[in-house]
């Protein structure tokens, strides 16, 4: 059983059809612009056609800002883009996203296809994008002696960072060989180690004049520099394979070398405006650490730093005034006993006992206590109180009378 559509869904299906064939979401297409219009949006709708058939075309703002040149009707190009319906009127359409004027498109062709590839490579990759030097002592220059470029190059870092050395690599940029020497020049510079950052490019031209630098010696030349790589190929909508491959691309040669390097100007304005506000840092700090030390000299204990030893002080003769009670305490005590023991010494003592009358009878210096220790005929010595008498024995009696 037939289903019945509405028109918006037959539309809609038809258009599923179209965006479901890959084929027709990547397609080249050559032809003849007609009825070109160029809308207030900023989006292009125009017309492509042949001797035999013609399609209706729309280019959006997004797109169209990426061409290097203007449509116009007359004019023979070579489009690439995709199939679509517009299911509103029901028209189907080709959504133009890049486009070249005819008779480049062998060379166009062969550079989306060179791109994708490379692409899918992981050569464009930003993990592999390498910053830039802030303030490079040597700028590599890999371009044309005799072109504009390289004097535009040299006006503008010798302007903006006359500090910088240039090393500068004179090469071909366009016709036969013209890459080889691109990419020989660019590893001469990284095994030499010539520079700290490198502008590889040329002024502007058509595909056919820029093409060296759609090659791909080129490219991986470029991607496999250890050295910093600004891509200056041509004017601000010429877009090449190197650009893609390096870690920075600019507009022009000139943009190259403003962003190869620094402004000394605006360096020292900003070194300038660093010192000041350093300085006044500094300042800041300085009236901070004052009004503290202002406030701790204020304090008491600093004012008369001395009076924290009053407390001690007075510890100190407290201590002081007991030690020397306790020592006058102890000298009384140990006077005291001094005078016994020696009443005690006095009384004990022989010239005492001889003080009272009594006297020592001394045998060959030895004391006698017995009288049986004497015989007649031997000499004693009798010790007295106010003296000593020399006395011979008559007679030795052991009875006391």
């Amino acid at each position: 059983m037939n289903s019945v559509l509405s028109v918006g869904q037959l539309n809609r299906f038809v258009k599923a059809l179209l965006e479901g064939d890959a084929r027709l979401q990547d397609v080249f297409v050559t032809g003849e612009i007609s009825n070109f219009k160029r809308h207030s949006s900023g989006h292009f709708y125009f017309t492509l056609k042949d001797a035999d058939a013609a399609v209706a075309a729309v280019m959006f703002r997004g797109s169209n800002l990426r061409l290097a040149f203007l449509p116009r009707d007359g004019m023979r190009v070579l489009a690439r883009g995709r199939v679509s319906i517009y299911d509103k009127s029901g028209q189907y359409q080709f959504y133009a996203e890049d486009m070249q004027p005819d008779g480049l498109g062998a060379l166009f062709a062969a550079f989306e296809q060179r791109k994708e590839r490379l692409a899918a490579e992981g050569l464009f990759d930003a993990a592999r994008k390498r910053p830039l030097p802030f303030c490079p002592a040597r700028v590599g220059v890999v371009t044309s002696p005799t072109g504009a470029a390289v004097r535009d190059i040299l006006q503008v870092l010798g302007r903006r960072f006359p500090a910088a050395a240039v090393v500068f690599c004179p090469v071909l940029v366009q016709g036969a060989g013209a890459a080889a020497e691109i990419a020989a020049a660019i590893r001469r510079m990284n095994e030499q180690r010539a520079a700290d950052v490198l502008i590889v490019g040329r002024g502007g031209g058509s595909l056919e004049d820029l093409w060296a630098f759609n090659e791909e010696i080129v490219a991986r030349a470029v991607a496999d520099s250890e050295i910093p790589v600004i891509s200056a190929v041509g004017h601000e909508t010429d877009v090449t394979i190197c650009d893609f491959a390096a870690d920075l691309r600019a507009p022009t040669p000139s943009a190259a070398a403003e962003l190869a390097v620094p402004d000394t100007r605006e360096l020292l304005e900003y070194l300038a405006g660093e010192a000041r506000r350093r300085t006044a840092a500094l300042e800041r700090e300085l009236r901070q650490r004052r009004a503290a030390l202002e406030q701790l000299t204020a304090q008491r204990v600093l004012r008369r730093p001395e009076g924290l030893l009053d407390p001690a002080r007075q510890r100190l003769d407290a201590t002081r005034e007991r030690m020397e009670s306790c020592a006058a305490a102890l000298l009384r005590d140990r006077r005291r006993a001094l005078a016994a023991a020696l009443a005690r010494l006095e009384a004990l003592s022989p010239l005492a006992v001889l003080a009272r009358g009594y006297a020592v009878a001394r045998k060959d210096g030895r004391a006698l206590r017995r009288a049986a220790e004497a015989v007649p005929g031997d000499e004693l010595d009798v010790l007295l109180q106010d003296g000593r008498l020399r006395c011979a024995v008559l007679a030795a009696n052991d009875t006391a009378t």
